[in-house]
């Protein structure tokens, strides 16, 4: 499922740290994406709600995902790669994890655990003072 959010991200710069010379403290590189969930057109409510759960930690209290870039020297490269951070997160967010079906172990893997606690058991014994009157 591919989500298009570059159209409701607002994005914010900054300079950023890092290589780039002289051109680091003059050029705002550093691009900081805001992304509000609950005003968002392309999810449900049952969505929004999943959104803010799972992403909890990356939502500030204004109700905004905040994603930040400054890897890149170009602006534009940043503020790409903080698209692709957020468009992974909700994706990664709005994928329902299959349900575990419980097992019970088979005949054979009890039998083999069995005979590993036996040998185990036995390692054991064999270490054990001899008592001569036994």
């Amino acid at each position: 499922m591919k989500i298009d959010v570059s159209r409701e991200i607002s994005f914010r710069t900054a300079r950023s740290g890092g290589k780039g010379g002289q051109n680091v403290n003059k050029v705002e590189t550093m691009v900081i994406g805001f992304f509000h969930i609950i005003n968002s057109a392309l999810f449900s409510n049952d969505q929004k709600d999943l959104l803010e759960h799972k992403l909890a930690s990356k939502i500030n209290s204004e109700g905004f995902l905040m994603v930040k870039s400054q890897r890149h020297r170009s602006q534009l490269d940043n503020k790409q790669e903080v698209i692709e951070k957020m468009e992974y997160f909700l994706e990664r967010a709005l994928v329902k994890p299959k349900p575990r079906k419980a097992t019970k172990p088979s005949f054979a893997s009890k039998e083999k655990k069995k005979e590993a606690k036996q040998k185990r058991a036995q390692i054991k014994d064999f270490r054990k003072k001899i008592n001569r009157f036994d």
